[in-house]
């Protein structure tokens, strides 16, 4: 039981640290539009654990929707899908950047 509240407790630390660097933190997502209302006190707790709340929610959504991947699969995906990929990326850039 403790592992899986780790877990949970980890998806929600993950939530907010998305949300303080990506999504304004405990800033409102109204901005000004109501005289400053949203933004002090209590609302801003509120903000912070409601946008981490909902990326708890996608990143539970896509755990339970996406299929599992096998180690094989995962190391046909890594060495013959993106390692190429990343190869012709750095050269293309490097003729970008030549140009």
């Amino acid at each position: 039981a403790i592992f899986f509240l780790a877990e949970y407790a980890n998806l929600f630390m993950i939530g907010i640290f998305i949300s303080a660097l990506f999504l304004g933190g405990w800033s409102s997502p109204f901005g000004n539009l109501f005289g400053g209302f949203f933004d002090h006190g209590l609302w801003n707790i509120f903000w912070i654990v409601s946008k981490a709340v909902a990326i708890v929610f996608l990143q539970m959504w896509l755990r339970w929707t996406l299929p599992r991947l096998r180690v094989d699969q995962l190391m046909y995906t890594s060495w013959k899908v993106l390692t190429p990929f990343a190869f012709a990326t750095i050269f293309l850039v490097g003729l970008w950047m030549l140009l």
